[in-house]
């Protein structure tokens, strides 16, 4: 079976601070692997090294066995136009922190966006797919609420229906609750949990050790720009192996 996300030996820094230092990582098609550690250990960096957000100094990054954001000549790597990466972008969806929803569009228009804008879908199409996804994510009687109308965790959720419009293999989470409210995470982690019953591949950079442990198939904890432990998500939370990975879940759990 081809991975779904293959990275090997993956290196990137910020002028002179090193941030990823050789992370190999695997995620088969299907699977839900969750990525923790403490800030600043490059959790972050590496969701966004694989949609080529940001540029990796050294290693190879491929999604269902294609390189992403060069072609290999030679031996060399060749970064592709950025017209280019945007098509491989099409197939790798991604929920940030914040929201990023457009202000001035309702619900429904910012799920319709990227589909008629990138895949000349017709806006009747497009409104009927996005009316379907708000369902799907409990808003469809908000759909034609505007941004500043909704809660963070409905915003959150709307975010999320918009990286499905473009039909993703692949569903990059990056810390999707930690700007909202204890009481509105809930919510948003049950969009999750039906994403991940549904069958999507997802990589889910998150503070949220229970769902880790109830929807994740794998577990990796990041420390200083390296994997340090990764296992099934009970092994690696109930009898980590590493004195770091000990140290920190005594922190957060």
């Amino acid at each position: 079976m081809t991975p779904m996300v293959e990275a090997s030996g993956i290196h990137k820094s910020f002028g002179p601070t090193e941030v990823l230092r050789g992370i190999d990582l695997v995620v088969q098609p299907g699977e839900v692997c969750c990525i923790i550690g403490p800030s600043g250990s490059g959790k972050s960096t590496l969701l966004r090294c694989v949609n080529h957000l940001e540029r990796i100094d050294a290693g190879r990054m491929r999604v269902d066995g294609k390189l992403i954001g060069y072609h290999e000549a030679g031996g060399k790597l060749h970064e592709l136009r950025e017209s280019e990466v945007s098509r491989q972008r099409r197939d790798i969806g991604m929920v940030f922190q914040r929201f990023n929803l457009f202000p001035h569009m309702t619900a429904a228009e910012n799920v319709m966006e990227a589909p008629r804008t990138v895949l000349g879908t017709s806006r009747a199409a497009a409104r009927k797919a996005a009316e379907e996804l708000l369902d799907r994510v409990g808003l469809s009687a908000r759909r034609d609420a505007y941004p500043g109308q909704l809660s963070g965790g409905q915003q959150q959720r709307v975010a999320i229906a918009r990286a499905l419009a473009m039909q993703p293999r692949l569903m990059l989470f990056d810390e999707p609750t930690s700007a909202l409210d204890p009481e509105l995470v809930g919510e948003v982690l049950d969009v999750m949990r039906g994403l991940a019953a549904d069958g999507m591949t997802m990589l889910v950079v998150t503070h949220e050790m229970g769902f880790a442990r109830e929807v994740g198939d794998s577990l990796v904890f990041m420390d200083d720009g390296v994997i340090v432990e990764e296992g099934a998500p009970r092994d690696v939370l109930s009898a980590p192996r590493h004195e770091r990975t000990r140290s920190f879940l005594s922190k957060v759990l």
